[in-house]
């Protein structure tokens, strides 16, 4: 595993949008070295984001794919998180994987599009390792804000973060969390 992995936040966004043209819509980036709380316990750490969002929100979340996309041996989707009995949108995520470093039933659930990646992986037993890669400062585009159900122009964070399955970085990712 990398100690120092680097997730190409233009490589992300550029699976759906024309970016950084689209950005203005999307909404303004910008990497910070520590966030607030709550932002701090729900970014800061090495464990798998729907573990940390059904913790701290006291139930568990279902996912919603937006968009998602496959070329060759990648797949990629924009997804929100929602929490089972509210609905509240508690997750935006951008995800890049490589199909071919998953097991062939871990696949099949992922394109299902019915069950959260990391409750995937996890149910799966798939050796994975998360790193966290970077700490994102977010105002919400008008795009970002209607996936979120919040106002443009709203402060958020996020972070970038890879997951290795069986030592390989097979997994990228963008979240962003509303407390």
């Amino acid at each position: 595993m990398s100690n120092h992995a680097e997730i190409e936040i233009d490589r992300l966004f550029n699976q759906f949008y024309d970016w950084p043209a689209d950005s203005v819509e999307v909404g303004q980036f910008e990497s910070v070295d520590s966030v607030p709380e709550p932002y701090n316990q729900l970014l800061n750490h090495h464990n798998h984001m729907t573990v940390t969002v059904e913790a701290f929100h006291r139930e568990k979340v279902d996912v919603v794919v937006d968009r998602a996309n496959r070329d060759e041996k990648w797949y990629a989707r924009e997804i929100t998180l929602l929490t089972e009995r509210s609905g509240k949108k508690v997750l935006y995520g951008m995800v890049r994987l490589n199909v071919d470093l998953l097991s062939e039933e871990a696949w099949r659930r992922i394109e299902s599009q019915q069950t959260p990646l990391g409750r995937v992986l996890i149910e799966h037993g798939l050796l994975c390792e998360v790193e966290l890669c970077g700490l994102w400062r977010v105002t919400m585009g008008p795009r970002l804000a209607e996936l979120m159900n919040t106002d443009v122009g709203v402060l958020r964070y996020g972070r970038t973060a890879m997951i290795y399955c069986d030592g390989d970085p097979a997994i990228e990712l963008l979240e962003i969390v509303s407390p």
